[in-house]
């Protein structure tokens, strides 16, 4: 704000593009006059939730002179969920052993459990995300493993620790297996297609895709906010 800049945030999930939770904040700002188009004189819960606002309201009452809301369209809903980008027929080396999944199911509260019998008893092929959380329970602290079915994977993170790697519970013909996502798994949730060049190994492929950023939101937000404002920021050198 004092170099004379615009400035504004707003806060995109990946989800809208990709079936994976993954909020991220993207401060934008912008020297000289803005497009009409690009702005607006409120903010949209969508990309501007009631914690943004907040921040906003909190901001020194210069910077918020300078502060803009920027004007972005819905995206287009999303045509692909989580089991659409999984393998079926993975290598044999990657699957936990059987008592592996056991000691996970054991680790499940009744609702979670009762997912799994679901899914069991339908027998076709399905496929759950698994992580591990630690839960407050009659005032002591529990280990949970929690499953969701709901077509998403939770926030890839880096493969720091067992509670950051996400885990897929597979079920056919009445059979549960176990076995961490793999990094090409991780990397189509990432909006990589797989002619992308992956690191060497699955740690170090896992640790660049959790660093990331989700290839569909950076290129949605540079087409409707980035690159029009780039453009108009050409054409007034230009003139």
């Amino acid at each position: 704000a004092d170099a004379g800049y615009r400035v504004g945030a707003t806060l995109i999930d990946a989800a809208m593009f990709s079936p994976q939770s993954r909020q991220r904040l993207f401060i934008v700002a912008h020297k000289g006059k803005l497009p009409a188009n690009l702005v607006t004189d409120h903010p949209n819960a969508v990309f501007h939730p009631a914690t943004l606002c907040n921040a906003v309201d909190a901001l020194p009452d210069q910077t918020r002179m300078a502060w803009v809301w920027w004007h972005l369209p819905y995206p287009p809903r999303r045509n692909a969920d989580l089991v659409s980008l999984l393998e079926r027929n993975p290598p044999e080396d990657v699957w936990r052993s059987d008592a592996d999944t056991r000691k996970l199911m054991a680790q499940m509260a009744p609702l979670h459990r009762q997912r799994v019998e679901a899914a069991l008893a339908d027998r076709r092929w399905n496929a759950g995300a698994v992580f591990r959380r630690i839960r407050l329970e009659k005032g002591e602290r529990i280990q949970r493993a929690e499953i969701r079915y709901d077509g998403m994977a939770g926030c890839l993170r880096t493969p720091a620790g067992g509670s950051s790697k996400q885990l897929l519970l597979v079920t056919e013909n009445g059979r549960a297996r176990l076995r961490p996502m793999m990094a090409r798994e991780a990397a189509r949730l990432m909006g990589l297609d797989d002619a992308y060049r992956l690191p060497a190994g699955e740690t170090k492929a896992l640790k660049v895709i959790g660093d990331g950023v989700s290839v569909p939101v950076v290129r949605w937000l540079g087409q409707h906010l980035l690159s029009p404002l780039a453009g108009s920021a050409a054409a007034k050198a230009a003139a």
